[in-house]
């Protein structure tokens, strides 16, 4: 479901679950362990697993391991408890751009937390036997200070030589994912670099690609099929157009539509920006879409984070609805 609003005053708040970035146990095994929403949520998760996913976090390498990714969606939806009963927080929207969305799924009320569990675990593996078999050799590369026009001149450059390749995600005006065939990977980073831009981290398995059609399908029926998609508490803002998301069926679809459709945040940006939103509240670690200036110039930014969240709490945030 579209909506399209005139921009309000801007005084609510977002709560935003970021895209996954790599995490070494190390990082959140205090959180993990000590903090109380932290613990409760870990108890529920162990039991929906059947083993105890700390331990299996530690022990495995890896910066996107099943366990990992799992550890991920719990700590978010943890942080995102804290703040609102440490902080005071009361969103009136919820985004998730990437992998943030399984989390915005959970806490707009759409998916049960343990539903939510396993399915990221059954996702994490259907992902690595896809990626295998079907597209073993492409990946994803960040592309910082290189506006659109530059990108689309190294998209001709591709093309002319006969290489295929796919926006993933776009995060600024000078910031964008574009996925390739990993044979020409040298090649993209010098010209990345002769365009006075940086290449960022690399990503494998891609992402966000017209091309893994057949991992949605296969997703939506061996996976979505068997869960329950209740019509969400609150408004969610889908991470590849902007529109507002009000029905269950419409965050299952979104969520599919997130494996073959291009993450575009500054559309998000414009929607929460017309929505009266000047705050947002980001449930987890974010090194990129809450941090670009697309984002800072637009709202106050409140990132709740596993470090932060065991710091002493001085004063409640006062945050509108």
């Amino acid at each position: 479901m579209d909506t399209h609003t005139e921009p309000a005053e801007a005084t609510r708040t977002a709560i935003v679950f970021p895209g996954m970035q790599p995490t070494a146990f190390s990082e959140v095994s205090r959180f993990m362990l000590v903090n109380p929403y932290a613990r409760e949520l870990y108890a529920r998760a162990d039991e929906a697993l059947g083993y105890r996913l700390a331990d299996r976090y530690q022990r495995t390498e890896g910066d996107y391991s099943r366990y990992g990714q799992i550890s991920f969606v719990v700590n978010c939806l943890a942080l995102a408890r804290w703040a609102e009963e440490r902080l005071g927080v009361e969103p009136s929207h919820v985004t998730g751009p990437s992998f943030g969305a399984r989390a915005a799924a959970v806490y707009a009320g759409v998916l049960d937390f343990a539903d939510a569990v396993t399915m990221t675990a059954r996702l994490a593996d259907t992902m690595e036997d896809y990626f295998a078999r079907e597209h073993p050799a492409l990946v994803t590369q960040s592309i910082a200070r290189v506006p659109r026009e530059g990108v689309e001149e190294l998209r001709r450059e591709l093309e002319e030589r006969g290489e295929w390749s796919d926006i993933a995600c776009v995060v600024d005006r000078d910031f964008t994912m574009l996925t390739v065939h990993e044979s020409v990977l040298d090649w993209l980073q010098r010209r990345i670099r002769s365009l006075g831009g940086m290449a960022l981290y690399t990503m494998k398995p891609p992402m966000h690609s017209y091309l893994f059609d057949g991992l949605r399908d296969r997703v939506d029926e061996e996976i979505f099929a068997g869960l329950t998609w209740s019509d969400p508490r609150l408004p969610v803002v889908a991470d590849q157009d902007g529109r507002t998301v009000t029905t269950g069926a419409g965050v299952r679809g979104m969520l599919l539509d997130g494996f073959v459709r291009t993450v575009c945040w500054p559309d998000v940006v414009a929607a929460l920006r017309a929505g009266g939103v000047g705050r947002l509240c980001v449930s987890g670690a974010d090194g990129l879409f809450t941090r670009v200036a697309r984002t800072t110039r637009n709202f106050e930014v409140v990132p709740v984070t596993p470090r932060s969240a065991m710091q002493p709490v001085r004063r409640r945030m006062p945050v509108a609805a």
